[in-house]
Parts: C-alpha cells; sequence; structure tokens
C-alpha cells in the first residue's frame, strides 16, 4: 500500500541520514575532540532510531516478548531502547578500528578453525547478529594472517555505513562478496566453491533472510516457526565442508569473548534425504542461537521481523 511504501521509505531514508551522513561528520569531529563525543552522538543515532522507527522497535520488543514471556508490554519496550544503546558499541569500536586503535579479546573454540586450516580443507563459518560479526572477522584475521577468508554480505541499498564496513574488511584482507536483492543465490557461485578447495573459509550470516527469493528453511527458534536461510547448510553438503557455528559478544569496554563450537558435517545417506539433513543442519543452528541469546539477550542486533507465526509451537 502507499502509506507502506511511505514508512519503508521513510526508514530507508532516515537510515541513510542518520547512519551515514552522521556517522561520517561525527567521526571526523571525533578525532579532533576525543572519543567522548563520539559515544554521546552515538547514544543520540540510536535514540533517533528508537523514537522514529516504529516498526524496528516492534521487531525487537516481539523478540524479547518471545524469549522472556509473561511481562507487561511496557518492559519489552524497555528492553528494546536497552538493546538500541547496547548497539551504540558496535558503532563505537568500529570507530577504534578505523582509527587504528586495538580491542582486547578471549576465545574459545578457535583450535577447531585451526584444524581445518592446517589441513587445508576449508570450511564454512556460519555467524550470527549476536554481537558483532565485523569485529569478528577482523580478530579471525588477527588469529591468523595466512587466513584466506571470503565473506558474503547482504547489499543494503546505498548505506554509507555499510560501504564503511566493507572498506575496512577489505583493508585487513578479508574479501567482500555482496547477494543483492535480485541477484541469484551467491552460494553457488564458482567464487565461494573454488575459495573452499584452496582451504579458504567461507563466512556467512545464519540468521538473517536477505531478499523474498532466497530459499529458506523452517525451525523453531524461541518456541517460534522461524525461516532461516537454508543456503549455508546447502552449501556445506553439496561441497562437502564442515559447517562451524562462530558467535561473539561484548564483554566491556574494546573487549569481546569469541567462541567457536565443533563443526557440523551435512552428509545425507542418499540423494532423497538431503533436505532432511540441510533441516537437521539449520535447527542444530537455531538451538545454539537460542542458547547463546539466552545467555546474552541484549547482545542480539537483528532488528528485522523474525517469526513467521503468531502463536507459540
Amino acid at each position: 500500500s502507499k502509506r507502506e511504501a511511505f514508512s519503508f521509505n521513510r526508514e530507508r531514508i532516515g537510515s541513510i541520514m542518520i547512519g551515514g551522513l552522521y556517522y561520517r561528520g561525527l567521526s571526523w569531529i571525533t578525532r579532533w575532540s576525543g572519543l567522548w563525543l563520539f559515544q554521546t552522538g552515538a547514544w543520540f543515532v540510536a535514540t533517533g532510531y528508537y523514537l522514529l522507527f516504529p516498526r524496528r522497535v516492534a521487531a525487537s520488543a516481539a523478540f524479547y516478548r518471545a524469549l522472556l514471556p509473561g511481562r507487561s508490554r511496557w518492559f519489552y519496550l524497555q528492553c528494546a531502547w536497552k538493546q538500541f544503546h547496547r548497539f551504540t558499541g558496535v558503532f563505537v569500536d568500529r570507530f577504534l578500528l578505523q582509527s587504528g586503535q586495538t580491542l582486547t579479546f578471549t576465545c574459545d573454540g578457535l583450535e577447531h578453525l585451526d584444524g581445518v586450516l592446517d589441513r587445508g580443507d576449508g570450511g564454512i563459518i556460519l555467524m550470527s547478529h549476536v554481537g558483532n560479526w565485523e569485529i569478528a572477522a577482523h580478530v579471525l584475521k588477527r588469529h591468523r594472517s595466512d587466513m584466506a577468508l571470503l565473506l558474503y554480505m547482504g547489499e543494503k541499498q546505498k548505506e554509507q555505513i555499510e560501504k564503511l564496513q566493507k572498506e575496512t574488511l577489505a583493508e585487513s584482507g578479508v574479501r567482500i562478496v555482496v547477494a543483492g536483492a535480485t541477484a541469484g543465490s551467491p552460494y553457488d557461485t564458482v567464487e565461494g566453491i573454488q575459495h573452499l578447495k584452496k582451504g579458504g573459509l567461507v563466512s556467512l550470516a545464519g540468521d538473517m533472510v536477505w531478499h523474498a527469493a532466497q530459499r529458506t528453511v523452517s525451525v523453531r527458534f524461541l518456541g517460534h516457526r522461524v525461516d532461516l536461510p537454508a543456503g549455508p547448510h546447502a552449501f556445506a553438503m553439496v561441497a562437502g565442508v564442515p559447517l562451524f557455528h562462530f558467535f561473539s559478544y561484548r564483554t566491556g569496554s574494546r573487549s569481546y569473548h569469541f567462541t567457536t563450537k565443533e563443526p557440523i558435517y551435512v552428509n545425507p545417506a542418499s540423494r532423497s534425504e538431503r533436505q532432511a539433513a540441510i533441516q537437521a543442519s539449520a535447527q542444530a543452528y537455531a538451538e545454539r542461537l537460542e542458547a547463546f541469546v539466552r545467555q546474552h539477550p541484549f547482545e542480539w542486533f537483528h532488528f528485522r521481523a523474525l517469526f513467521s507465526d503468531d502463536e507459540r509451537v
């Protein structure tokens, strides 16, 4: 409808103005005034999103209603407020990286990735919108400078923040492949397969569907039916490589913790069992993701509507 189209366009334009131009200007000024100005400005950005984009607030409130049922509407709005403002840490840490400053981190499970790299087998890293995947990509490169990392990203039309992210990652040696809304599935491209055959790692998000034409698989998550991308699991199956669940969260100012779970192999016994194998792999990821967000509920930075149903299952 015209009203819905206007609402979408207003959100898109506001996202560009508040996110891109404001971020660039604030970054430039902060280099002279100090980090406190950037932190204050980021707080106002989060407040602007919260006040101006009710659909995003509603999506966050729905998530917290599923995660913490039985509370008041005011409670869920407070959770969304805290989530939006916790997200300012992503902006601050991104600025620090772009300014050449270092972040500290602890990790567990990276030996699983090391084993694959040492053997030259290749693998797929399934990231999520918990914590900061951009910081995680930088950390992986810091962990092993010889790591060949290819990152699939969804395209957010002309959003300058995304452009800055891609530039910063590319400078650190991470290869970027952008999947546009009108493009075919990126998981079937020759580039990704060749990268894996050379012993590289392919990283992509497992909890966000980029466009309507994307192949999905339904899973149970927080008591609801959720459609997740089927591509990562199908990609691991076709390429015959392990699938790693990678999670991150912010432990404090300029510090993170990263964890990598033991690999999952999507190996159906026959062609007729392929869909069941993809379903099982996606459900295993959803269960680990749910356990992680229960431990770190305000590190969830997925601001789109998530649930495919209106009832708990």
